[in-house]
């Protein structure tokens, strides 16, 4: 079998067979097939587009190219849960608990952020000492003594993944539907869950902008889970504007945990419980979505949701307290209100913006080897229809130094429309797709 053969089918609008598809991935793998024949090949997938059943195989292939996770020895149905990234979304810190306490073991690998979307290991380092470098002997100790345990990515967990997505990158070939989606699912297939629920975000923060692309990418991912033999789900919800009201990494634990004390924020709640449901109806532990969101409003209500999260907190290595004194996390030393130069309705928030405005006062990485300061980041005061006046506080910043702050609060602004008209209501939850 020669690569050369494989990229002119491709290239011809061929389909790829099973033992193609798996040359290339392990002969790239293992470096025995170069860069510039790889790019050649992913081109061609640009334009001529991937099957389903090729999708299913090139995801199969990423996954099996390094260690799979054997969650075996924990008990119950394992529920995964992903997302494909926003501003403010701190969903895990909250949901992972709400689901742990109703019976759903929670054993997630999680990554940093990069760019201007936070990582949900960044945020619970929040709290000194916490740590998701652990063995995957201690990991699967955690989630059957906790139910819950959040560990890193490790670095041989769909290897080939990670060398084809740096190589589409810096080849114009991210953007294609079937690459996207092989690319997730390699990773949650290898890491060992019986059943995933996605987070497909849309919106002016999310990789998918369109509503229209992002329910392609989620159907493109449940058709890949089902032909895998995993129970999967897509819970397509918005993003074009920052999910509660806090964006920054010690900030966001503190609206996780007002959320599981029973004050979170409308919309962010909103989706915990639509993401939460479908998790516990995958793993059997409701026999309705209604019957879930109970369930869940229940843990959260009798506090055994933010017990849970502070179990989980001190299971690897963080200080506890911090849970129920969320003030003591760290704090920046600047903290002043954004005034709305005008009087009117919000009508708009360039999501990915307000994530700029994070990263530009350190809260975000510029590259996988910067620095982040957990306490800055900035507090909504005003959401998209809120009416605002001149003068009143359309955002809390926090920030540690008067430069980032000052631009960080010109670029908040000019991602802020205001009219003297409201706009219409865009709904949290867009749809849910189970195939």
């Amino acid at each position: 079998m020669r690569m050369y053969d494989i990229i002119m089918k491709k290239r011809n609008g061929g389909e790829l067979s099973q033992d193609e598809i798996r040359f290339f991935i392990e002969g790239y793998t293992k470096g025995e097939i170069p860069d510039y024949q790889v790019s050649a090949l992913m081109m061609a997938v640009y334009f001529r587009g991937m099957t389903e059943q090729e999708t299913a195989t090139l995801t199969l292939a990423m996954a099996d190219s390094g260690d799979r996770l054997d969650l075996s020895d924990i008990s119950g149905i394992k529920v995964d849960k992903h997302s494909t990234g926003g501003v403010g979304d701190k969903t895990s810190l909250a949901l992972g608990p709400m689901v742990a306490a109703c019976g759903i073991p929670v054993a997630k690998m999680s990554g940093r952020g990069l760019g201007h979307t936070g990582g949900t290991i960044d945020k619970l380092e929040s709290f000194p000492g916490f740590t998701t470098s652990i063995s995957r002997k201690k990991f699967i100790e955690n989630v059957n003594k906790n139910g819950i345990c959040i560990m890193g990515q490790t670095a041989d967990l769909a290897p080939a993944d990670k060398k084809l997505y740096a190589l589409r990158d810096v080849t114009a070939t991210v953007d294609n539907m079937s690459l996207i989606a092989s690319s997730i699912m390699s990773k949650k297939l290898a890491a060992g869950a019986d059943a995933i629920v996605l987070d497909v975000k849309t919106g002016s923060g999310a990789f998918m902008k369109e509503e229209a692309d992002a329910r392609a990418l989620a159907e493109e991912m449940v058709k890949i889970g089902k032909n895998a033999g995993r129970n999967t789900v897509a819970v397509i919800s918005d993003m074009d504007q920052p999910l509660g009201y806090a964006v920054g990494n010690a900030l966001e634990v503190k609206e996780a945990i007002d959320t599981l004390k029973g004050h979170g924020p409308a919309d962010f709640v909103e989706l915990c419980l639509a993401l939460g449901s479908q998790m516990l109806l995958c793993g059997g532990r409701a026999r309705s979505a209604q019957e879930a969101e109970e369930m869940l409003r229940g843990v959260i209500a009798d506090g055994s949701a933010l017990k849970k999260f502070a179990e989980f907190v001190e299971a690897q290595g963080g200080n506890a307290a911090h849970v129920s004194d969320p003030e003591s996390l760290p704090k920046a030393g600047i903290i002043r209100p954004l005034p709305a130069p005008i009087s009117g309705y919000v009508n708009k928030i360039v999501c990915d913006q307000v994530g700029i405005c994070s990263l530009i006062l350190g809260g975000g990485r510029e590259t996988k080897e910067s620095d982040i300061d957990l306490a800055v980041g900035l507090v909504l005061c005003k959401k998209v229809g809120d009416f605002v006046r001149e003068g009143e506080a359309l955002a809390m910043i926090h920030g540690n130094d008067e430069s980032r702050i000052q631009e960080a609060e010109r670029r908040y602004l000019q991602a802020c429309t205001i009219l003297d008209t409201p706009p219409e209501k865009r709904a949290m939850i867009r749809a849910v797709i189970s195939g």
